[in-house]
């Protein structure tokens, strides 16, 4: 009898078929994998296993028997957990406080800490989790509080396990360790829903895979039985190209060059410390670093939403080092940000409104003041057409657009302005893998088109196929330049955690010197 079993599952949303009557089971001691594209109805679904959403018809059932799980705390009490990928942590609190927090061990309301505590520590050294109950979770890094989510469901009595995006910010070391953990969970008796887009990651984990499509089950499979090639076909419907294709770059005149930068947090803390480098015309450089370690800052202060604390940013020898985001884009830089939905859109506003951001003060957009509908139609349609918007008008909200689609209104209305430097951070976060060969594509074309591009990514994978030149940066500092014929993700991931030490090592200080193309301070 399978532990879980979901059998017609239909979920209705204004206008979006989410779920269309899916059926499905998981078996005791073991991984299935759920695939699919964006808004393919993968999350929905197990939000709905979950209890954050009530589906329109179906049935689920536990342990064979019908359930109506209505809430969270009813699906934790049947022994469902799920590890969002955003993390549910307070951070603040300890990661005892954390894994502990609504079932606090005590009476008559006083708290035993010391029995959580030990709770704790003996579960976590039951499934090989070791952390420390006591730190902190803001000292943790993102790996040991992904642990800490896994922790916390184990504590409330999981049996079932989903987690949702799991490696989308962890280091190639790190997605291992995750693998053996879970793994080594299934051993135990536990079953696990692992939703991704990476398909080699679901090559690596899954017993099975079931691939969605337009909210319906489409096919089910086994790695044995397929390979990422055969998974992209099914996801989309189409074949796929999963490694990006392009041509020997050809550097050209000197575009951005960051001398000795600078940059504070929102803490006042020096995030940026003393970053030296150049991106040349038709060139990809791509910066590849754990999350939290001066990415997110250096890039604010190249495309002006944050301004250094100290050193210099010149554009084609032109300092704009205190230049805000309207003369950033003036000067000719445009911006792929990292959340799309704080930095890259207004969803309340349509897709035409969207696209033309940062352009609404000039020709052909407006004149003398004035902004001109009908242009502000043709330019949208025109970009919808190019770029592969899937949208029955410019006047769709931003909001009613899938992940895909929305990142897309981004990257037409950012290279759509013909940019000198194009800085892309994350360019492909949470996108399904028909969307990130278009995204790929796009960025590939402005580099051969005589256009500089800085890469930030926190994927490997897209780093190592997109760079021409790739830096690591740690904790604020670079430390190791890499040219991309000696480069694996293995080699990235030790640099990107600290390995050297965390220094600037003496071939990338030599080559520092010798080309000004990158550097750093100890």
């Amino acid at each position: 009898m399978p532990l879980l079993e979901l059998h017609e599952i239909t979920k209705v949303f204004p206008g979006v078929l989410a779920n269309d009557r899916v059926s499905m089971h998981l078996e005791r001691g073991e991984i299935v994998a759920l695939l699919g594209e964006n808004g393919a109805g993968k999350s929905t679904l197990m939000n709905v296993v979950y209890g954050l959403l009530t589906a329109d018809s179906g049935e689920v059932l536990v342990d064979g028997n019908p359930v109506k799980i209505k809430s969270p705390r009813q699906a934790i009490d049947l022994g469902i957990g799920m590890v969002h990928q955003h993390f549910m942590l307070v951070e603040p609190l300890t990661v005892t406080e954390n894994i502990v927090l609504g079932r606090e061990p005590g009476k008559f309301g006083v708290i035993d800490f010391g029995a959580a505590r030990e709770r704790v520590r003996e579960i976590s050294e039951r499934y090989s989790l070791k952390v420390d109950p006591d730190a902190k979770i803001m000292d943790l890094s993102v790996g040991m509080q992904q642990r800490v989510e896994i922790l916390k469901a184990l504590y409330q009595g999981a049996r079932v396990l989903i987690l949702d995006e799991p490696t989308a910010v962890l280091t190639p070391q790190e997605v291992t360790e995750l693998f053996r953990v879970v793994r080594s969970l299934v051993d135990e008796g536990l079953s696990a829903v692992f939703i991704t887009h990476k398909l080699e990651e679901v090559v690596a984990i899954a017993d099975r895979i079931l691939v969605m499509r337009d909210g319906a089950l489409v096919g089910e499979t086994t790695p044995s039985e397929t390979d990422e090639i055969g998974l992209a076909r099914m996801m989309v419907g189409r074949d796929v190209v999963l490694r990006v294709e392009k041509g020997v770059s050809t550097c050209g005149a000197t575009i951005l060059e960051a001398k000795d930068v600078r940059v504070e947090d929102d803490r006042g803390l020096e995030a940026v410390k003393g970053v030296t480098f150049s991106v040349c015309a038709g060139e990809i450089l791509a910066i590849a670093g754990v999350d939290g370690n001066g990415q997110r800052e250096l890039v604010e202060s190249i495309v002006g939403l944050r301004r250094p604390s100290g050193g210099a940013i010149e554009l084609k020898g032109k300092d704009i080092t205190r230049a805000n985001a309207r003369a950033s884009i003036e000067a000719g830089v445009s911006h792929i940000p990292e959340d799309r939905h704080r930095r890259g859109l207004v969803l309340e506003f349509n897709i035409a409104e969207n696209i033309i951001l940062g352009d609404h003060r000039t020709p052909p957009i407006a004149g003398r003041g004035i902004m001109h509908p009908k242009a502000i139609s043709t330019v949208a349609r025109q970009r919808i057409s190019d770029y592969d918007i899937r949208t029955p008008s410019e006047r769709v909200l931003a909001e009613a657009l899938s992940g895909g689609n929305q990142q897309k209104v981004v990257v037409a209305r950012e290279i759509g302005r013909d940019p000198e430097l194009l800085v892309a951070a994350q360019p492909t976060r949470g996108l399904d893998v028909g969307a990130i060969e278009f995204v790929h594509r796009q960025i590939i074309r402005e580099r051969d088109a005589g256009k500089a591009v800085l890469l930030v990514s926190l994927e490997l994978e897209e780093v190592l196929s997109l760079a021409d030149r790739i830096l690591v940066i740690y904790e604020g500092r670079i430390v190791k330049e890499i040219a991309v014929a000696d480069a694996d993700a293995e080699t990235l991931g030790y640099y990107m955690t600290g390995g050297g030490g965390g220094k600037l090592d003496a071939d990338t200080a030599q080559g520092a010197d010798a080309t000004s193309h990158t550097g750093g301070d100890e």
